[in-house]
C-alpha cells in the first residue's frame, strides 16, 4: 500500500496537485473491484459499504462532467475533495479490498496490533512522501525532474552552471 500511496502523496506535495493518471489508475482499480466483490461466490461480510467505498472514485469522475461556471461552484469544491479522498483513501482501500479478496485469511492472520503498526507504517510513509515532495527543492533538482519525463514543480533548484574554464 506504501508503494501505491508515495507518489500521489509525493506529487501532491510537489505540484500541489495530483495527476489524472494517478487518479484514473485508481478509478480503474476500484471498478474493477467493485465487480470483484460482487461476483463474489462466498458469502463476503460488509459487501455493500465495500461497494459503496469503492464507488468513490467513480463518483468524482461522474462530478469531473459537471459544468462548472466558477470557482465558488460546490460542484467543483466537491469534486476536488473527493479527488484528494480518491487518492488518499481510495489507492489503500483498493489494495485493503484486494488483498483480502485474494487472501481471505490476511486480515484476520495479522491480529489487531499488527493491523495497526501497519496501518501506521503507512501513514507515516505518506506523510513523510508528501513531505519529501513540499521539500524537494533541498534534495532534488528541476534537472532531476525533467529526465524522469516529469514537469518541474514550483519552486525546484536548477543544477549550478560550471563557471567557464579561464
Amino acid at each position: 500500500m506504501a508503494i501505491a500511496m508515495w507518489w500521489p502523496a509525493f506529487t501532491l506535495g510537489a505540484w500541489g496537485d495530483l495527476f489524472f493518471d494517478q487518479l484514473l489508475t485508481v478509478w480503474v482499480a476500484s471498478t474493477v473491484m467493485v465487480f470483484v466483490v460482487l461476483l463474489q461466490p462466498r458469502p463476503y461480510p460488509r459487501r455493500a459499504l465495500q461497494v459503496a467505498l469503492l464507488l468513490i472514485p467513480t463518483l468524482w469522475l461522474v462530478l469531473t462532467f459537471v459544468p462548472a461556471d466558477d470557482d465558488e461552484n460546490f460542484g467543483v469544491l466537491l469534486g476536488e475533495i473527493l479527488a484528494l479522498t480518491v487518492a488518499l483513501l481510495g489507492i489503500p482501500f483498493t489494495i485493503w479490498t484486494l488483498a483480502r479478496l485474494v487472501w481471505p485469511e490476511f486480515g484476520s492472520q495479522l491480529g489487531r496490533g499488527r493491523r495497526l503498526v501497519a496501518i501506521l507504517a503507512l501513514v507515516v510513509t505518506t506523510v513523510g512522501s508528501y513531505a519529501l515532495g513540499a521539500n524537494q527543492e533541498h534534495f532534488l533538482t528541476c534537472e532531476d525532474f525533467s529526465i524522469s519525463g516529469n514537469s518541474e514543480p514550483p519552486g525546484c533548484v536548477h543544477e549550478p552552471t560550471p563557471a567557464p574554464a579561464p
